[in-house]
């Protein structure tokens, strides 16, 4: 494989750097290996072949001299612009989303995430088919292509989106279900583990639950969202869910494509940031997974920032340095477990922070606020006062609300601790 990148003006050249960087990691990932890395500084960029003739030449000559099969572009093609370069480097060319749709195809096991993956790439086809036959669209009444040439770009359209039609369904059949044990989690503190992908979620969910969820040190091993209680002591009840991981340049159909998925992210109680410590860009990636959590609706969720992987980190001085910078934050191994006592305990607090401790008043022959209130509630003593139930408990803070919309008068509330 060869990558080839465009450094425009007001774009830093080491971001550049890094996303190449990146790019080749997903090359990895996706299995292949990386033979060549080209990039060019350009004014202005051609509409056409975005690169240019010389540059084409130099990509082209590298690609003979290492026998390079495929260039990948560190950006988004069109498919007129796609055409043009492949046919100038006779070589195949794909763009930066078509690769990490490519790898989510091949990490892709469940029903729901092959689904949402094949929704994702037949989104991605669609526009790039219209474009593959738009030059026999613009020949009216060519002899030859007017019949055929139309009624095979309309047969290829109405195929694409009958599939896509298909996989919506699926899919909100799938999201359907996972409303259905959403609620079932409702009356459970929901945690949930965001952050970049392969920044070690998944290791530190492991950590976390006893569990043995897949993990490897490749970009996007977790697809599917995986919730477990866990096995902390206490009145707290807390589910954590673990979740797949954000990059740059994240495909807008795949973030789409995912939503029912991520719905997880936006109905937690508090988000688990998982940074990887280790990584020189680790600024950049928290603030490129705080502007997809904006994107997808979540950025108001409460968040704890954890620092993973510090057994990587040699200087101890940066780790004082990110205390200092980041006071709120917790710096963990899921590796060594390092952190984890301190993480557990902040877990703990944090959840009891989210009940509060009330008594309600309900009639007797209000069978269905009763309910409701069994449903909501940690119910610690009850009694018979006057015809009602009088019941006394504890309760997720956001709860309340359903409880004084369902007609429940609510008497005394106090914040509830251990």
């Amino acid at each position: 494989m060869l990558l080839a990148a465009l450094k425009t003006p007001g774009v830093d050249a080491e971001a550049v750097n890094e996303s190449l960087e990146e790019l080749a990691a997903l090359c990895r990932s996706a299995g292949g290996e990386v033979v060549g890395v080209v990039s060019q500084n350009r004014d202005r960029i051609d509409p056409g072949r975005l690169f240019g003739a010389g540059k084409l030449k130099e990509i082209k000559k590298l690609a003979e001299e290492t026998d390079a099969k495929l260039m990948v572009f560190d950006g988004e093609l069109s498919a007129s612009q796609q055409e043009k370069i492949e046919n100038f480097l006779d070589m195949a060319v794909i763009d930066r989303p078509a690769l990490i749709l490519d790898i989510f195809a091949r990490h892709a096991r469940t029903r729901e995430a092959i689904a949402q993956v094949n929704l994702a790439q037949l989104q991605y086809l669609l526009p790039r088919l219209a474009g593959h036959w738009s030059h026999l669209e613009r020949q009216e009444a060519a002899i030859g292509t007017r019949g055929p040439g139309e009624t095979q770009l309309e047969t290829d359209r109405r195929i694409v989106r009958r599939k896509i039609a298909e996989l919506k369904r699926v899919l909100k059949k799938i999201d359907s279900e996972r409303e259905v044990q959403r609620r079932r989690r409702s009356t459970k503190i929901n945690f949930c583990l965001v952050g970049y992908t392969n920044a070690g979620k998944s290791s530190l969910f492991n950590r976390l639950c006893n569990d043995s969820v897949y993990v490897a040190d490749r970009l996007f091993a977790t697809l599917d969202s995986t919730t477990r209680r866990l096995p902390f002591h206490g009145r707290a009840e807390i589910m954590l869910t673990d979740t797949v991981g954000f990059i740059r340049k994240l495909p807008v159909n795949l973030v789409a494509s995912f939503r029912s998925t991520l719905k997880e992210v936006n109905s937690a109680d508090m988000l688990l940031h998982v940074a990887d410590a280790s990584a020189d860009d680790m600024e950049d990636r928290i603030v490129c997974v705080n502007r997809v959590l904006n994107d997808i609706g979540a950025g108001e969720v409460p968040t704890l920032l954890l620092f993973n992987k510090i057994d990587l980190v040699k200087d101890r001085g940066y780790l004082r340095n990110l205390s200092v910078n980041y006071p709120a934050g917790l710096q963990v191994s899921a590796k060594t477990g390092e952190g984890m006592e301190q993480l557990i305990n902040r877990l703990q607090k944090l959840a009891l922070n989210l009940y509060i401790e009330l008594e309600i008043r309900i009639p007797q022959t209000e069978s269905r606020a009763i309910k409701l209130a069994s449903k909501l509630m940690q119910i610690s003593s009850g009694r018979l006062d006057d015809g009602c139930l009088v019941f006394t408990g504890k309760i997720l803070k956001h709860e309340v609300p359903l409880l004084e919309n369902a007609g429940i008068r609510i008497g005394g509330i106090n914040g509830y601790t251990e």
